[in-house]
């Protein structure tokens, strides 16, 4: 009976143990990790941002950042332990052992005499003649005449000082930590263990299994519906214009799922007339167009509706119920752009080349979502081939703010950046009309938008030229400036809702053709990961050359400083395809900022195969879904920052250059800078 009774109250000891285990060195490295986390602040710090509240650090605020999942499951848990030791502590039934000496209230080796005498004095307190109390009765049975009996009799207090029990040498008893009601297994406490077994060896994991299928069989990996996936790979064309790439990102499961209420009719009604330009309708046959518009699903009208709201600025005038819509609408934007831009670049042609025009308009449809511009405002006009639409991403810049600076041939937002800040701030102030404070905030996106160059290298090893069949090793260093230091940061989104990271696109790419033949996603926030990255890549590259243990070490390391500097490498191999020159066009576009893209030219030469054997040949698995090849390289002096698309018209032809050096050792190199871009990690697609 002890020994049950003991083993039920080491039971929280022993869930005690097992929570503290994992729990407290968890604890402790979220902890090293909050305190040396950088508290750099890498958001705009304009007025504008400031107001919209986005980064503003309320209580509220704090309390919402620090309520996570993980946070909340990691107070309850601590919460329990807290409980479990006060339990522990106070609550728990103190097991108490059989020491005859300490029940009698007399030294250990007392004589028999002062053994009788403390006898006679417990017998007047607990004695069932003296004292009526059960209590008492049940504490003189069981433990002071078994005390007095255990020392009196010769034999028993002999077993008791030689073995610490009256009966002698006791063997070994071994317990299980679990409650009382558990260990008997009559009656209904066998029903509860039953139970209990039953539950948590059959029907918890059974449970979690089902959520889990349930959930991967509905999502992907990047928590996207796998009808969203299939929609935007049905729709996604080759010749996808820039206007009707919203048409495909409206169509996605999630946004289809978002109700559409009969309340929200007038709304949406009034909201069409506010963005009816914006809709691409016929204006010879409009009422025809409407008509047609409004007969399309109600979910697909009214996301397209949203979205238009958003990026003409016009959602003051949405109902509460829409405004939780729109706010769900932007939320899903990010992760369903990147995977529609995947739908563009995946491999299609035979020779697995991706859509350069599509990937384009996705890249453009998200700089116009995160900066809340119409994509007519990106049309060529004014003498300007990018149209205002980079100026309105600018603090407290308007259409009229813009046609008054146009007057002083500052047409483009290249030629605002190029100015000084003192001619700037002469320009905004005196012609704009703008205050000082107005010009200040101006100035301080300014230093927050990205300039890229990109530093490129082709290289087959171990070979002169580049022939067909050969896999050409490239190398893309990234690097990005800002006018105030950062290298990872938040772009200047007021508009946008909820904090968003800058991502880039590296391509390369036929624009005569339409394929992209390398695509990859560039972070630069994540500093940690570029470094592990590079010096992977490098160290694997300098062993297969065969470079000494110090010339490894050496490369690393200048790989290392690159990168804090803030620069990042992208690597991939691709076998090159069929004999004949190719004018291929390197683009580094940012998803998060208008006019902060980097493009250069590069042509690329394949000979006719001439050595004995395919050297180097790779399996279409091996391959990035991505090919290139090139013996000649020219570098331009100039690149133009815009890329061709509906909005952004290229008056440049790259075709027609002729490459400046010729190239030694099958290698191409080039590079390209950029007024303003960004470019990071490295994600294959």
């Amino acid at each position: 009976m002890a020994a049950s009774e003991e083993n039920s109250a080491l039971f929280p000891i022993f869930i005690l143990t097992l929570m503290a285990l994992p729990l407290v060195p968890y604890t402790i490295v979220k902890l090293c990790r909050a305190a040396t986390k950088k508290a750099t602040n890498i958001n705009c710090q304009c007025s504008v941002c400031f107001h919209s509240g986005k980064y503003r650090k309320s209580i509220f605020k704090r309390i919402s950042n620090f309520s996570t999942y993980s946070n909340l499951t990691l107070v309850l848990l601590w919460i329990v332990m807290a409980v479990l030791v006060y339990y522990i502590k106070h609550i728990s039934t103190e097991i108490q052992m059989f020491e005859p000496f300490s029940i009698l209230g007399v030294e250990t080796g007392a004589s028999d005499s002062e053994i009788k005498k403390a006898y006679r004095r417990l017998s007047i307190l607990y004695h069932p003649d003296k004292n009526p109390d059960p209590e008492a009765h049940k504490y003189f049975v069981d433990y002071i005449s078994k005390a007095y009996q255990a020392l009196t009799d010769p034999v028993s207090r002999e077993n008791f000082e030689k073995y610490g029990h009256p009966d002698g040498r006791q063997g070994l008893q071994m317990g299980i930590a679990l409650p009382q009601f558990l260990l008997n297994i009559d009656g209904a406490s066998g029903g509860i263990m039953l139970i209990g077994i039953v539950g948590v060896c059959i029907i918890l994991p059974l449970t979690i299994a089902v959520i889990y299928l349930s959930r991967s069989s509905k999502y992907t990996g990047n928590f996207v519906m796998h009808q969203t996936i299939y929609a935007y790979y049905h729709f996604m064309k080759p010749s996808l214009a820039p206007s009707k790439v919203m048409d495909v990102f409206i169509r996605a499961a999630e946004y289809m799922e978002i109700p559409v209420r009969r309340t929200d009719e007038e709304s949406l009604q009034k909201l069409f007339v506010l963005v009816r330009s914006e809709l691409n309708l016929d204006p010879r046959n409009i009422r025809q167009e409407q008509a047609k518009f409004w007969k399309q699903h109600p979910a697909l009208v009214k996301n397209e509706l949203l979205i238009q709201a958003h990026l003409t600025r016009e959602t003051a005038a949405l109902s509460p119920s829409l405004q939780h819509d729109f706010k769900q609408i932007l939320a899903l934007a990010p992760r369903l752009l990147e995977e529609l831009m995947k739908m563009a670049i995946i491999p299609r042609t035979p020779q697995g080349h991706g859509w350069l025009r599509p990937a384009i308009g996705v890249v453009e449809l998200s700089q116009s979502i995160i900066q809340a511009v119409p994509l007519s405002a990106r049309k060529a006009a004014g003498g300007s081939s990018e149209g205002y639409g980079p100026f309105l991403q600018l603090p407290h810049f308007t259409e009229s703010v813009i046609k008054k600076i146009s007057r002083k041939k500052v047409r483009t937002l290249q030629d605002l950046l190029d100015m000084k800040p003192q001619e700037r701030e002469e320009l905004l102030t005196k012609v704009a009309g703008f205050s000082a404070n107005e010009s200040q905030d101006v100035e301080t996106v300014i230093e927050m938008m990205p300039s890229i160059s990109i530093d490129i290298t082709c290289e087959t090893e171990g070979e002169e030229g580049i022939q067909e069949g050969d896999i050409v090793t490239m190398h893309a260093w990234i690097t990005l400036h800002r006018g105030n230091g950062l290298i990872g940061a938040l772009p200047h989104a007021p508009y946008f809702p909820l904090e968003k990271e800058e991502n880039f696109w590296l391509l390369l790419a036929d624009s005569l053709s339409n394929d992209v033949w390398i695509s990859q996603k560039v972070n630069f926030v994540d500093e940690a990961t570029a470094i592990i990255a590079a010096s992977k890549a490098i160290q694997e590259l300098k062993e297969g050359s065969g470079a000494s243990a110090n010339e490894i070490n050496v490369a690393v390391k200048e790989a290392i400083d690159r990168v804090k500097a803030g620069s990042r490498l992208v690597m991939s191999k691709f076998q090159v395809p069929a004999e004949g020159n190719y004018n291929l066009t390197s683009y580094c576009l940012c998803d998060s900022w208008i006019g902060c893209d980097a493009k250069s030219s590069i042509k690329l030469k394949v000979l006719r195969r001439s050595r004995v054997g395919t050297r180097g040949m790779v399996g279409a698995d091996e391959l990035p879904a991505l090919d290139d090849g090139g013996d000649e390289v020219e570098e331009e002096d100039e690149y133009d920052d815009d890329y061709e698309s509906e909005y952004s018209e290229d008056d440049e032809d790259f075709k027609g250059k002729e490459a400046n050096e010729a190239v030694a050792n099958g290698s191409a190199h080039v590079r390209g800078d950029s007024s303003s871009s960004d470019g990071s990690g490295s994600e294959d697609n």
